[in-house]
């Protein structure tokens, strides 16, 4: 399966390469699009559980890094203003080994 690394920046000027199992995090942003917190969290939790949920389909097993990705999302977004907004600046691909 197809690693995805989305490159984001928030609100205090973080930045942070998530992990996505699969490419399906495509589907929920938009590079250079900006998000507010708890749009992006949403997307984020919908996104990371399809990919884990594709990874259980193939594997027999969910993908515990994704899960751990969304912890920290989780956490991030608890420190995060009401106003405030993620952007999204790409996207990274590399090919999971067999």
């Amino acid at each position: 399966m197809p690693e995805t690394y989305i490159h984001t920046v928030w609100a205090d000027g973080t930045s942070l390469r998530c992990y996505s199992p699969s490419l399906v995090v495509e589907e929920y942003f938009t590079p250079g699009q900006a998000y507010p917190v708890a749009d992006f969290l949403a997307r984020a939790r919908e996104a990371l559980t399809i990919g884990s949920d594709r990874v259980r389909a193939k594997y027999g097993f969910g993908c515990g890094q994704a899960m751990a990705q969304l912890e920290l999302l989780e956490a991030l977004a608890v420190t995060a203003g009401p106003t405030d907004a993620v952007l999204v600046r790409g996207f990274a691909h590399t090919e999971a080994p067999a």
